[in-house]
C-alpha cells in the first residue's frame, strides 16, 4: 500500500496528497466504490450535497474499519443553498446525509456571481468553522477575483480552492495567486476527462518511466504543487492511480507536459456557471 504524504494547510490541519472523488456516482454506486477506494488506501474522499451520494459516501466510510481521525471528508455547498442562514442549514443537512458530528472541509461549489451570496456563504462558513463544525473551510471552482473579494470582506484565507486542473489546461494564474496567499490546490478532472491519456508526449513518458498515462498525469498534478482527485469506479485503475509516490518526473518531463497546455477547460466556466 502507498505511503500517501500528508500536507499541511494554511489553518494547520493537514490532508493527503491525493484524494478520491466521487462524482457521478449514485449512492450505492459511491458506497461500493468507498469501500474499494479504502481497500486501495485513500484516505481522502470528495462528495458534494449536488452529486446527491452523500449518504453513500457517509454508509461506506463507516461501515469500514477505519477511524474517523483516519479519514479526510470533503462535501460542497450547492448553488440553490448559498447565503448566510441557508448555508447552516445545508451544512447540517450534508452532516447527516454523511452520518458525521464533523466535516474535514467544507467548500462553496461555485461563485454563482449572478446570484451574488457568495460572500455570505463564506461568512457562514468562517462561524461554523469558529464553532468547531468544520476543520477547515475552503472554496471550488473560485476565481482570482472571487478569492479576493471574500478574504477582504472576512480577513480569511480559504484553506482549498478545488479547481479544473490538468496538464491541457494548466491554471497558471490560479495557482500563482493560490501560492502567493498559501492556498492549496486541489484538482478536479486531473485527467482531462480522458482527453489528454492518448496524447504521445504523455505515452512517451509513461513509457520511459515504466507508468500508465494516467500515473504521468496524476504524477504532473503533484509536482506542480496540487492535489490530484481522481476517480474511477474500477479497483484495479483506483490502485494504479494512488500509486504516484514513489517515483519522479524530471525537469525536462514537466516541461514537455507544460508544453501541452492548450488552455482548454472541459467543465463549466465559473464566471457564468449557474449550477443550481
Amino acid at each position: 500500500m502507498q505511503n500517501i504524504p500528508l500536507l499541511r494547510l494554511n489553518d494547520g490541519h493537514k490532508i493527503p496528497a491525493i484524494g478520491y472523488g466521487t462524482y457521478p456516482l449514485d449512492n450505492p454506486q459511491a458506497e461500493k466504490a468507498v469501500r474499494e477506494a479504502l481497500d486501495c488506501g485513500y484516505r481522502l474522499f470528495d462528495t458534494a450535497a449536488n452529486y446527491g451520494n452523500e449518504s453513500g459516501v457517509g454508509t461506506g466510510l463507516i461501515s469500514y474499519d477505519v477511524g474517523r481521525g483516519d479519514i479526510f471528508v470533503t462535501t460542497k455547498l450547492r448553488g440553490r443553498d448559498q447565503g448566510y442562514d441557508s448555508t447552516l442549514r445545508a451544512f447540517d443537512a450534508s452532516l447527516q446525509r454523511l452520518k458525521m458530528s464533523y466535516i474535514d472541509l467544507y467548500l462553496i461549489h461555485w461563485p454563482l456571481p449572478m446570484k451574488d451570496q457568495y460572500v455570505e456563504s463564506w461568512k457562514a462558513l468562517v462561524q461554523l468553522q469558529k464553532d468547531g463544525r468544520v476543520r477547515s473551510i475552503g472554496v471550488s471552482n473560485f476565481l482570482p477575483e472571487h478569492i479576493e473579494r471574500i478574504i477582504d470582506a472576512t480577513g480569511v484565507t480559504p484553506a482549498v480552492n478545488q479547481i479544473e486542473l490538468h496538464v491541457d489546461f494548466a491554471q497558471k494564474e490560479s495557482l500563482a495567486l493560490h501560492k502567493k496567499l498559501g492556498i492549496l490546490t486541489e484538482a478536479w478532472s486531473p485527467l482531462g476527462r480522458g482527453s489528454v491519456l492518448e496524447n504521445p508526449v504523455v505515452g512517451r513518458i509513461a513509457q520511459h518511466h515504466n507508468r500508465t498515462p494516467a500515473q504521468i498525469l496524476l504524477r504532473w498534478i503533484i509536482q506542480v504543487g496540487a492535489v490530484p482527485l481522481p476517480k474511477s469506479a474500477h479497483p484495479e485503475r483506483m490502485k494504479k492511480n494512488i500509486e504516484v509516490f514513489d517515483f519522479e518526473l524530471s525537469d525536462t518531463d514537466m516541461r514537455d507536459l507544460d508544453a501541452l497546455d492548450g488552455n482548454n477547460r472541459t467543465g463549466p466556466d465559473p464566471a457564468t456557471c449557474t449550477e443550481e
